[in-house]
């Protein structure tokens, strides 16, 4: 999402486009957390909205339209959930009302999937595990099904007795790291847990005095989800503990105006995505000149250019998708996937799972 019409519209100085430009910019990016993108119809619906020709509930009825006569439209990729989801978000940010309550909390998940999923607004009465590939596969505890409403209440009563005053800014985003990364690790509901927690906790936040009208949700809503996770498992005799480090860090761009790197990579329990002073720089660029005669043998003159200039940019090593290839080539979203859908064709680039859907690293080729 970074060469896309909401970036144009956040620049605007009039209020009522700007504030609405984040809440569509952020519902979409949150989608991420559980792999899902929205259709080319969201976003064209979205600047509808934003431009005053739609209400929220005009877009919601237009999208319902939309996959009634298109039911071919919503593949495995579940984009019919990802843009219902992120108009109701988006509706949901631009409303001032809100209430501390556990009850609060319930109704936004069930606002954001009524007539999605059949457990919308629902304590879950199951337990569940989930393979984390920050984790290397393995799942945090979750809360217990027999205790969720007890826990959440009780969560609740705790933040509501906890007072800020005179605490230094540092104290105030831990504290804030712990609330949110215990509520999140409840998992109240059987899916949807993380994107609720999320406009909850941006709506909570705005009654504290913080404005989070920026893109940092939008565009590290993955890493949100990581430092969530990361900061509820325990693997002792592995030498890891939970940590809100990362949480913090996430917390202090958003609230701050800080610049911390956000790297999915650094949160993964293994540290094997942490070592790059261990490349053999000298035989990565041997590797990348012998590409190069590759590439130009393989794609028009054009096309070839950014080839060359992905390669550099990432080389054998990076993980990217397509956010990375439009901020490092200027290019639309249509064509970035169009390109790496070219270079996977052509043996280029290949998929890396475990990391969400269309993430790539770059082959090298023997021949």
């Amino acid at each position: 999402m970074n060469n896309d019409p909401f970036k144009e519209y956040i620049k605007e100085t009039e209020p009522g486009k700007r504030d609405k430009s984040y809440a569509w910019y952020t519902a979409i990016g949150l989608q991420a957390v559980d792999g899902l993108k929205t259709s080319e119809y969201l976003v064209h619906t979205a600047v509808r909205n934003i431009e005053g020709e739609i209400s929220f509930e005009e877009a919601n009825a237009l999208l319902q339209t939309y996959y009634e006569e298109n039911p071919a439209r919503n593949v495995e990729n579940r984009t019919e959930e990802a843009d219902k989801v992120s108009v109701r978000i988006a509706a949901l940010l631009s409303e001032k009302a809100f209430s501390f309550t556990p009850s609060e909390y319930i109704s936004i998940h069930r606002k954001l999937f009524a007539g999605i999923h059949p457990h919308a607004g629902r304590i879950r009465d199951y337990n569940i595990t989930k393979k984390e590939w920050v984790l290397d596969g393995a799942t945090v505890l979750y809360g217990s099904a027999t205790d969720l409403r007890a826990t959440l209440e009780y969560d609740f009563s705790e933040e509501k007795k906890f007072s800020y005053k005179n605490l230094t800014m540092d104290e105030i985003i831990h504290h804030l790291a712990v609330f949110i990364s215990r509520l999140w690790q409840i998992h109240v509901f059987g899916e949807g847990n993380t994107r609720t927690t999320a406009v909850f906790f941006i709506k909570y936040l705005r009654t504290l005095g913080f404005n989070v009208t920026n893109d940092i949700f939008a565009e590290n809503a993955w890493y949100f989800r990581n430092s969530l996770v990361r900061a509820n498992y325990n693997d002792l005799k592995n030498g890891i503990h939970e940590t809100t480090e990362f949480l913090e860090l996430f917390l202090r761009n958003l609230l701050l105006n800080e610049n911390h790197p956000l790297h999915n990579r650094t949160l993964h329990i293994s540290n094997a995505f942490i070592e790059p002073e261990k490349v053999n720089i000298g035989a990565q660029k041997a590797n990348i000149e012998k590409e190069k005669v590759n590439i130009e043998s393989s794609f028009t003159a054009k096309t070839a250019s950014h080839v060359y200039k992905l390669l550099e940019t990432f080389g054998f090593q990076t993980i990217f998708g397509r956010s990375d290839v439009q901020k490092a080539l200027g290019l639309k979203p249509t064509r970035s996937t169009a390109l790496l859908g070219e270079m996977t064709e052509k043996g280029f680039i290949e998929p890396v799972t475990g990391l969400g859907k269309g993430k790539y690293r770059f082959r090298s080729h023997k021949g």
